[in-house]
């Protein structure tokens, strides 16, 4: 028997796809571009914007008779137990393949945006958090765990990372996102996409690009960024995950941008990133992405023109369910009203995709193999690790924290008692638990109170709730208040309740018009306050609340962003004193709800200043977080150096723990250019480290800077390295710097290609 050459391992990718494209009929072909998403719903609320809208009905049995290009969340749609739903899966793809002429099964996707979306598996701590933590090998470990479960029960590309930059912080989606500033987003992003791939997973980054730009904070708004915005806030995160991580897909975003959908954007999804940056991977569409050219954006009058606008920008496979990709796009080709060219360039980039998966070979075996243990106890210590590096003391004025063992202790809150408290909206059981009432959580997730009354046996530890996440009832005031005066200390547990589309207070589509704390849970905090009993605020947010409110009124001040399943302990491991905190803030936190949307990254007139009455100064600046430990920073080597414009400088300090307890301090180094041809942010962070010191122990860390990390776009839009004068600054927030030095570059202005230093180096001895 002759194998045919596109069933050959030992030919090349590229020459087995051209010999399979060449066999294929149009509709075998389209067929591959797109997805089917099996049991979705079409009525009530979904888990996609307009979903019930926009899924069309199809005839599963006749539609694979053409092929597949994607199988939509197979784990991720109902609750599936893993491992009948690995056979179930393995199934489908059997039929898919025996269907089709060729036999080749589709990709699975899943999304997997703080663990693998789906029942029973491991909740970790989102996105925000994995920023709040500084940590990018403690999120690269995560990740290939996340992969390994994907892998497992036989899904192939997952919807992660997020890397949209904050630019609004009353956005829905900051949960989501790993930050405010482009170089901390790019690392901890290209950490998680290195370890999914790892794995073997197809990661996809999104939202590309400008997603979380839009205006007015509104999901799926339009995007009214400038051209040096976009290049030097939006774009290098992207640059980092797709340059050192390795990211083989790119999902478009939704949004528009001066007018134009990134999904029908040829500027974006094919000069910027294929012929500039060098990808060859695919591009997949958001949710109903492609249909939303014709419904939402309105660019299209017709199904098949929104596919024609979409393929012909870049945009190769359809998700997550046929409707513009199928028979609209056939006969449109047919017709001479799309070019078949642009069927065959998309195709030919997905089956080069599933070549490298494997697919397209003739001992491919979708069975599962081995035991499936979405939640094993070395998950669970991932997600404890990185649940307790995460949480950010944001102030202990007094020393109240760590709580004394047998102290009294009143917990009040509408967050210390309820298990979602620690999720996202993206968490399975926020996301797709709340349709199916009567199943169980699948997973355990201690609250703060079980984790506060483990950690401090001897304690005495009173509960009330005081109030919901977000109704007006305020009848819970008087028992928080008795509860609290019988108290040493209350706790005061407040926060988000994660959702979808206005179903939570945090999450997709829940955009809110300010940064107050939501429902009456400011009330309730005046009132214990009043108490005269010292107060400690826990958060557990998906964003930041400003807080200026209760500025010098509060013993202390904790912050958690949704820190997943093992984020109970780790709170109450904080606030008892076994974990020393150490986590950095991601995003600022303001004073003031109004007066905002702001983010560190400001020009001169972003700054306060006597020209308004309005002062954006944040409470708690980007980058701050306290500690138990005290530490020093001695030995600073910088003097006032000159180097060329295309030069390199190191800088380093030693820093000591001179406190009793081990503890974790992040150096960060920012840069401030006083004077450049267009304004510049008055600093950025281009670098850092996490140093973990035991007490005595002090480690010396060393700054590699290159001139490629002042570099900015000008007015031409050229990416260029100015000569002139610089200010680097080790910091311990991006308010707080320790040591400054002056540093004078020489020489012509040089215009910087792809290929230019994204990273500061760093070394420790």
């Amino acid at each position: 028997m002759t194998t045919a050459p596109w069933r050959d391992p030992a030919l090349t990718a590229a020459a087995r796809v051209d010999d399979l494209l060449s066999r294929m009929t149009l509709e075998e072909k389209t067929a591959q571009l797109y997805g089917v998403w099996v049991g979705a719903s079409t009525d009530g609320d979904g888990v996609a914007p307009l979903q019930r809208e926009m899924t069309a009905e199809y005839d599963w049995d006749e539609l694979i008779t053409r092929g597949l290009g994607q199988l939509t969340r197979p784990f991720g749609t109902a609750p599936v137990d893993p491992a009948l739903g690995a056979q179930a899966l393995a199934r489908a793809q059997r039929r898919i393949a025996e269907a089709g002429r060729f036999g080749i099964p589709a990709l699975a996707h899943e999304e997997c945006l703080a663990g693998f979306t789906t029942w029973r598996a491991t909740a970790y701590p989102v996105p925000l958090a994995w920023g709040a933590s500084w940590d990018s090998e403690l999120v690269a470990e995560m990740a290939g765990a996340i992969g390994r479960d994907l892998r497992a029960v036989g899904v192939h590309q997952g919807l992660a990372p997020v890397l949209d930059v904050v630019r609004d912080p009353r956005w829905g989606r900051v949960e989501e996102t790993i930050g405010e500033d482009p170089y901390l987003v790019g690392t901890i992003g290209a950490a998680y996409v290195r370890g999914l791939e790892s794995a073997g997973i197809v990661a996809t980054l999104k939202h590309f690009a400008g997603y979380a730009s839009s205006a007015g904070a509104r999901n799926l708004a339009p995007v009214r960024a400038g051209v040096r915005e976009f290049a030097d806030i939006t774009l290098p995160p992207f640059e980092f995950a797709l340059r050192e991580g390795g990211a083989r897909s790119v999902m478009a975003a939704y949004t528009d941008t001066d007018g134009v959908p990134a999904s029908a954007d040829p500027g974006l999804l094919t000069e910027l990133l294929r012929e500039q940056w060098g990808f060859t991977g695919t591009v997949v569409a958001d949710y109903f992405g492609v249909g939303f050219l014709q419904t939402q954006h309105r660019i299209a009058g017709t199904e098949a023109g929104a596919a024609h606008a979409a393929l012909e920008a870049g945009l190769d496979v359809e998700l997550p369910t046929v409707k513009c990709y199928g028979r609209p796009l056939v006969e449109a080709v047919r017709a001479g009203e799309v070019p078949e060219s642009l069927i065959d360039r998309a195709a030919r980039r997905v089956l080069l995709q599933k070549c490298e998966l494997g697919l397209l070979d003739e001992d491919w075996n979708p069975e599962p193999t081995g035991r499936i243990d979405l939640d094993s106890t070395a998950n669970r210590a991932l997600a404890r690790r990185l649940a307790e590096e995460s949480v950010v003391l944001l102030d202990n004025p007094d020393g109240l924290l760590p709580l004394a063992p047998d102290t009294r202790i009143a917990v009040v809150g509408p967050r210390a008692a309820d298990a979602l408290a620690m999720l996202g909206c993206y968490s399975f059981p926020s996301h797709v638990l709340t349709h199916h009432p009567d199943v169980p959580m699948g997973i355990e997730i201690p609250t703060v109170l079980q984790a506060l009354r483990t950690e401090l046996p001897d304690a005495k530890v009173t509960f009330t709730e005081g109030c919901g996440v977000d109704d007006p009832d305020t009848a819970g005031f008087e028992e928080a208040v008795a509860r609290t005066a019988e108290a040493d200390v209350c706790v005061a547990v407040l926060g988000d309740r994660a959702g979808l589309f206005g179903r939570g207070t945090s999450g997709e589509g829940c955009d809110v018009t300010d940064l107050r704390l939501p429902g009456v849970q400011g009330e309730l905090l005046d009132t214990l306050v009043a108490t005269g009993v010292p107060v400690v605020l826990v958060l557990l947010t998906g964003r930041p609340y400003a807080l200026g409110r209760w500025q010098g009124r509060l013993g202390a001040v904790v912050q958690a962003f949704f820190p997943g399943e093992e984020g109970g302990p780790a709170v109450a491991g904080v606030l008892s004193g076994r974990v020393n905190p150490s986590g950095r803030l991601p995003v600022s936190v303001p004073q003031v709800p109004g007066g905002q949307p702001w983010t560190y990254l400001q020009p001169p007139l972003g700054l306060a200043g006597e020209v308004s009455n309005l002062d954006p100064t944040p409470l708690y600046p980007f980058g701050h977080g306290r500690s138990y430990t005290e530490f020093t920073w001695d030995d600073f080597e910088g003097s006032t150096p000159t180097i060329t414009t295309d030069g390199s400088y190191d800088l380093a300090v030693t820093v000591r723990n001179t406190g009793d307890h081990a503890g974790a301090e992040v150096v960060q180094l920012y840069l401030h250019d006083p004077v450049a041809s267009v304004t510049r942010p008055d600093v950025r962070l281009i670098g850092y480290r996490r140093l973990e010191l035991a007490p005595g122990e002090s480690r010396r860390v060393t700054f590699r800077f290159h001139a490629d990390l002042s570099a900015f776009t000008d007015r031409t839009g050229r990416r260029i390295v100015e000569p002139g004068d610089l200010e680097l600054r080790l910091s311990a927030s991006s308010a707080e710097p320790r040591h400054t030095t002056r540093l004078h570059l020489t020489g012509p202005v040089r215009e910087l290609g792809p290929d230019r230093r994204l990273r500061c180096e760093t070394e420790v001895a």
